[in-house]
């Protein structure tokens, strides 16, 4: 199935939801015959089933805005645009509005999510109706794979705009209009529907349908309702401020029970697993691997021309050169500080933090060469043409997967749970384990059992809050994670400090170079530097033949920092529903979010 998707023959079935509400609703006799042709023959379903994420690829959905703008800007991850002024900076400094010129428009997520639903709802109806679910194990993997798919378009849904128009029956005359419905009303639904999914999935190879992780297996299913647990159970922001939700089905040690025990499932089963070193994990994600039972859990899959994953974010190629046929990357990075929250001694820090691009070459297919971005542009070193073995060639578009989940996450939500329920000496185990992927085995005595055994009282959930920032940078996964920990505002009030701090060379950063020394490597294409790391403060201009300004006031502008957010966090924890979706709504929509 590798990758976006032939629905030739669901696309009988979807006439007219990709175009309007009331196209659709012009032809029910034709729909209902459809469906009784369709969802009774396992070729035909799954195709229907497929088409569920051909909304995903389309061009202003997740793929082009979407996935390169929501999780930026956080206290790990920024925006690499020097300006900090234009209605795409305005998506991530928590300060956009209703008529955003790259989200106002009728074909973007917000459209495109509801469109995936509407297909996930006429699958469901279908496969429930005509599907032999209780004989056929494919046909119900089929129904478990729609309720997943729903689930997953209406987390994205709630995450980005919070209370949300919900419908989980396909459209009729009377819903076409709908006003936001209460994000705990979602949560529940989806909690059902994801708990109904786990007894119909099989797990990570289990049978040939789950040997990719282009297909929902248990394991996502299961992470995805802890996911979704502990958000329920957690804080975000309602129509009288940050605070948990007051719906008594949601309590908080209940949620996090739910999460506990799914991400105990998921670890006792042994279908999934950390791969062996984490620059072998984005080594085989750049490469395209998506063989199932390793780490990844469930991927949004492209095809080889759509999707803009690499486009976006992948360390910056200035010009087509011996790895990409397509100068693109470095929109988003580290927030520079990041290089040195690391231990120098972490190998996920020189795996995730790149201070380079790859500059203008000449010929271009033959030559390579690395050059420095300077402290305040730093990349995302997880995503790399160069670790492409497939040369990318389109002007647009990479093919690379969005990885949605993985295993590094049912650890650290294990930890979490665990911490909550259990105390904190029973979170420790899953952080142990994070951390000795993290550090060379050498290392373990001290950077894994007597750190993690040091720890007692909520320095184990500071821990587990500074964990998961070391694990996953980059992932625009820390945002909703802030969120439910209520702690939004004052990581992003920290990372602003710590980027003032950094440029002066003052508090934790008094041991940074102002200066980095740099030369080509003998290969003629690598940089090697000193004055990156700290301590390294020695003059060594007879050594490297070139040198630059480093950590300084002159190489990070206030109107930089201060980008980071200019809105209040906490009081924009979500976008605005766009203006157009709102004039469209027949009155139903505002953007008061409910109390």
């Amino acid at each position: 199935m590798k990758k976006i998707l032939n629905i030739a023959l669901a696309s009988v079935l979807m006439i007219g939801v990709s175009t309007s509400c009331e196209e659709f609703l012009e032809a029910p006799a034709k729909s209902t015959l459809d469906e009784s042709k369709i969802f009774s023959v396992y070729a035909l379903a799954k195709s229907a089933v497929d088409g569920i994420k051909e909304p995903m690829g389309q061009t202003n959905s997740y793929r082009g805005r979407f996935l390169p703008w929501y999780g930026m800007n956080t206290d790990i991850e920024w925006n690499n645009s020097s300006s900090n002024a234009d209605d795409n900076y305005d998506l991530v400094k928590y300060s956009a509005q209703p008529d955003n010129d790259q989200m106002n428009t009728t074909n973007n997520a917000w459209a495109m999510m509801y469109t995936g639903i509407e297909r996930a709802n006429l699958c469901i109806r279908g496969l429930r109706a005509y599907g032999d679910i209780e004989n056929d194990p494919e046909m119900a993997h089929l129904l478990g794979e729609a309720l997943t798919l729903r689930a997953v378009y209406y987390a994205d849904l709630v995450k980005s705009w919070g209370d949300v128009p919900a419908s989980f029956e396909p459209i009729t005359p009377e819903t076409i209009y709908l006003p936001r419905s209460s994000r705990d009303v979602i949560y529940k639904q989806l909690l059902a529907d994801l708990e109904e999914a786990a007894t119909l999935v099989p797990w990570p190879n289990e049978t040939s349908n789950t040997a990719t992780v282009e297909r929902v297996n248990k394991a996502f299913v299961k992470g995805l309702r802890a996911r979704l647990a502990l958000a329920a159970g957690g804080y975000s922001q309602y129509g009288d401020g940050v605070r948990l939700s007051n719906d008594p089905e949601l309590a908080r040690a209940d949620m996090y029970a739910i999460a506990l025990q799914e991400c105990k499932d998921v670890i006792e089963s042994g279908t999934a697993q950390l791969e062996s070193s984490f620059e072998d994990l984005w080594r085989n994600f750049s490469n395209d691997q998506i063989e199932a039972g390793r780490e990844s859990l469930w991927e949004i899959p492209f095809a080889d021309g759509r999707g803009r994953w690499m486009f976006t974010f992948a360390v910056r190629h200035e010009s087509i050169d011996k790895y990409t046929g397509q100068a693109r990357g470095g929109q988003g990075g580290p927030v520079p500080h990041m290089f040195y929250d690391y231990d120098a001694a972490d190998t996920r820090r020189d795996v995730t933090c790149v201070p380079y691009r790859w500059k203008d070459v000449s010929p271009a297919t033959d030559v390579a060469q690395q050059e420095l971005t300077g402290i305040n542009e730093w990349m995302f070193g997880k995503y790399r043409y160069e670790w492409k073995s497939r040369y990318v060639t389109a002007s647009n578009d990479d093919g690379t997967n969005y990885m949605y989940m993985r295993y590094a996450e049912i650890l650290l939500m294990a930890a979490e749970a665990a911490y909550e329920l259990e105390g904190a000496d029973a979170a420790k185990p899953y952080l142990k384990e994070i951390r000795k992927r993290a550090f060379n085995s050498t290392d373990w005595a001290t950077k894994v059992d007597a750190y993690i055994d040091g720890l007692s009282g909520t320095a184990v959930f500071d821990a587990i809050v500074e964990e998961h920032k070391l694990e996953f940078c980059g992932e625009m996964l820390r945002k909703q994670a802030l969120i439910r920990w209520n702690l939004l505002g004052t990581k992003l009030a920290e990372a602003k400090a710590k980027m003032y701090d950094l440029r002066s060379r003052s508090g934790d950063y008094s041991d940074v170079s102002s200066i980095l020394y740099y030369r080509l490597a003998a290969d003629n294409e690598t940089l090697e530097f000193y004055g990156l790391e700290r301590g390294e403060t020695d003059d060594k201009s007879a050594e490297y033949s070139d040198n630059m300004s480093w950590a300084d006031p002159g190489e990070l502008e206030d109107d930089k920092v201060e980008g980071l957010y200019v809105g209040n966090p906490d009081a924009n924890q979500y976008w605005p529903i766009w203006q157009v979706f709102i004039d469209g709504s027949n009155g139903m929509l505002t953007n008061e979010l409910l109390n």
